[in-house]
C-alpha cells in the first residue's frame, strides 16, 4: 500500500445560490431527466424511454429537421469525471485565512452575510488541506483505491472548525436514490457521516456529526483526475497530476430566503446582459427573418432553463415547486460559480447542460451556425460560463424555432412566455418531441391561441398532470397533456411551474 500526499491548487468559492418556491405538484410521475437538443438536463436517473405512438392525428406534424441534439442517455450526475479543462480554469486568487476575515457572528447581522462569512471561511480551512491518495498492489499493478474527499465541518456549540476526511469509490458508482448505500469510508476519527446525495464534483453531499452534536458543512475539497490518465490506468500519474476543487455543493445549512430571490435576480441580469450583447452584436433571428435574434428570445425563458436545468426530477416530485429553492439559492450564494461542474453521464456539462462530443455535438454545431453571437468555441471554457452558455442557449432556441411549422411560429410570436413550451420542448428533447408535443395539443382539442400561463388545480380536481392551461371562455382551465414522452412531458410541467417566478 502506498500513500501519496498532493495539494492541488484550491480556487476561490464565488458566494451565491438559488432555487425556486414549490408549491404546485403534479400527480403523474416525472420519470428521467431532461435531455436536449442541445443538452442534458441535470438530475433525471431513469432512463428515458418513449411511450406508446399516439394513434394518429388528422392535424399535420410540424416538419422536422436534423439539429443536432445530446446524446439520448440520461443524465446521471457524477458517472462521468469533470473535465480537467474545467478544473483548471478555477479562479487561483488565494483565499482569505482565517485569521484575516471579519468576526463571523455579529449581532444583529441577517443570515444569509452569516453564511457567506462562513462559506469563505470554510474555504480558507481547506486551502492546505492535503488529499491523501492510496494506492493498492505492487509496482506495474498498482490502482488508485479510491477518491479522498475533504469538508469543512463547522460546530455552533464548540464555535470551531474540523477537517473531515472521507473516501468514496473511484470510479464513480452508479448510485441511485433508495437502491442501496452508497459506500465510503470515513477517515477523521470521532466524526459520524451520512450520504446524502450526489457522487460527483457538483452534488455529493454528506452530513456529519460528534458526540451526537450535528456539524454544518460550509467547504467540500473534491479530486479531479485527468481521464486520459486513467483509461491508460496510470494510476500514479493520475493521483500526483490530480486538480482539487474547493466547491460547496447544496446544503440545506445555506438555503436563505436571500439567497433565493438574489439568484432569482442573477439569472435574469444575466441573461439580460447575454441578450445585450447579441443585440450589440446585430445578431439576425433565423427563425424570423428580419428580426434580432435579441428580440426573439425573452431573458425569462433562458433564466428558467438555467434552474430547469439544474432541478432533479425526484426532487421535483417530492418537492413540487419547492425544489426550484435550491437551485436559485445555489445561484445566490455561488453566482457564476454555480454548477459549472454539473456533467452527465452524457457528458452535458455546466449550467444549461450543453453537449459537444468531440466538436460535433450542439455546442459546437450552435457556435457555427450562430457566428455573428462571437461564443467561446472552447466547449469546456463556453459551456461553464454561464453568460456564454446563456447566449448559447438563445441562439439554439432560435434555431429550434426556425425548425417549426408557421402556425407555431406565429403563436409563439404572439406569446413568447406561453408558447415557450415549444422551443423548451425542443430544447429538451429536439424536434420531434416538438411534433409530439404539436399532435398531442391537436388530440386534446387545444388550439394554440387558447393556450394561456399555468395556474393552480383547484382541490379536488380530477385533472392530472403535466398539464397545459386553456382559456374557455372565462375561465382558465388545465388539461393533461397525453402521453407522448413522459421525461418531455415533464420539462414542459417544470417550465411552467417556474416561469411566473422570474416576472
Amino acid at each position: 500500500m502506498v500513500m501519496m500526499s498532493f495539494l492541488p491548487p484550491v480556487s476561490a468559492l464565488l458566494c451565491s445560490f438559488a432555487r425556486v418556491p414549490r408549491g404546485a405538484s403534479f400527480a403523474l410521475p416525472l420519470l428521467v431527466i431532461s435531455i436536449c437538443s442541445g443538452c442534458v438536463s441535470s438530475g433525471g436517473r431513469i432512463q428515458p424511454v418513449d411511450d406508446p405512438p399516439l394513434v394518429a392525428d388528422t392535424a399535420p406534424a410540424p416538419p422536422v429537421h436534423d439539429v443536432p441534439m445530446a446524446a439520448s442517455e440520461a443524465k446521471s450526475e457524477g458517472d462521468s469525471e469533470v473535465p480537467v479543462a474545467v478544473a483548471e480554469s478555477e479562479q487561483h486568487e488565494a483565499p482569505p485565512k482565517p485569521g484575516d476575515l471579519p468576526e463571523v457572528i455579529v449581532k444583529g447581522r441577517t443570515r444569509d452575510l452569516v453564511i457567506r462569512d462562513l462559506v469563505a471561511e470554510g474555504q480558507a480551512q481547506l486551502r492546505d488541506v492535503q488529499l491523501q491518495y492510496v494506492l493498492t498492489g505492487k509496482d506495474g499493478h498498482e490502482v488508485l483505491r479510491g477518491r479522498p474527499v475533504a469538508f469543512a465541518l463547522w460546530s455552533e456549540a464548540q464555535k470551531n472548525w474540523t477537517i473531515a476526511h472521507l473516501e468514496i469509490p473511484r470510479p464513480p458508482v452508479k448510485w441511485k436514490p433508495g437502491r442501496g448505500e452508497l459506500p465510503f469510508t470515513v477517515r477523521t476519527p470521532g466524526i459520524e457521516a451520512r450520504h446524502v446525495k450526489g457522487t460527483g464534483a457538483e452534488r455529493l453531499m454528506f452530513t456529519f456529526s460528534r458526540d451526537g452534536e450535528e456539524l454544518k458543512v460550509y467547504g467540500r475539497k473534491f479530486p479531479v483526475f485527468d481521464n486520459a490518465l486513467i483509461k491508460k490506468k496510470r494510476w500514479r500519474e493520475a493521483a500526483a497530476t490530480a486538480r482539487s476543487i474547493v466547491y460547496l455543493p447544496f446544503t440545506s445549512d445555506t438555503l436563505d430566503p436571500r439567497f433565493i430571490t438574489g439568484g432569482r435576480d442573477f439569472l435574469l441580469a444575466t441573461a439580460r446582459a447575454a441578450i445585450d450583447e447579441l443585440r450589440d452584436a446585430s445578431v439576425p433571428s433565423e427563425a424570423f427573418p428580419g428580426e434580432l435574434l435579441a428580440d426573439v428570445i425573452p431573458a425569462e425563458v433562458i433564466a428558467t432553463l438555467a434552474v430547469i436545468e439544474q432541478t432533479d426530477d425526484e426532487d421535483f416530485l417530492e418537492k413540487g415547486t419547492d425544489a426550484f429553492d435550491e437551485v436559485l439559492s445555489q445561484y445566490g450564494l455561488k453566482r457564476e460559480e454555480a454548477y459549472r461542474y454539473s456533467v452527465s453521464s452524457a457528458k452535458a456539462l455546466g449550467p444549461m447542460q450543453f453537449t459537444d462530443r468531440r466538436g460535433h455535438g450542439t455546442y459546437s454545431f450552435v457556435v457555427r451556425s450562430c457566428r455573428g453571437a462571437q461564443l467561446d468555441p472552447n466547449f469546456e471554457r463556453g459551456s461553464t460560463r454561464l453568460r456564454n452558455a446563456m447566449k448559447a442557449a438563445v441562439c439554439l432556441l432560435d434555431i429550434d424555432l426556425s425548425q417549426m411549422n408557421s402556425e407555431i411560429r406565429a403563436a409563439y410570436r404572439a406569446k413568447p412566455d406561453v408558447l415557450g413550451i415549444f422551443p423548451v420542448a425542443a430544447y429538451n428533447g429536439g424536434g420531434r418531441n416538438v411534433a409530439k408535443l404539436y399532435r398531442a395539443l391537436n388530440r386534446m382539442g387545444v388550439q394554440l391561441a387558447e393556450l394561456r400561463r399555468a395556474g393552480k388545480l383547484p382541490p379536488g380536481s380530477a385533472v392530472v398532470c403535466p398539464c397545459v392551461w386553456r382559456q374557455d371562455g372565462s375561465v382558465v382551465q388545465a388539461v393533461s397533456i397525453p402521453r407522448y414522452n413522459s421525461e418531455n412531458r415533464g420539462y414542459i410541467e417544470k417550465y411552467q411551474s417556474i416561469l411566473s417566478l422570474f416576472d
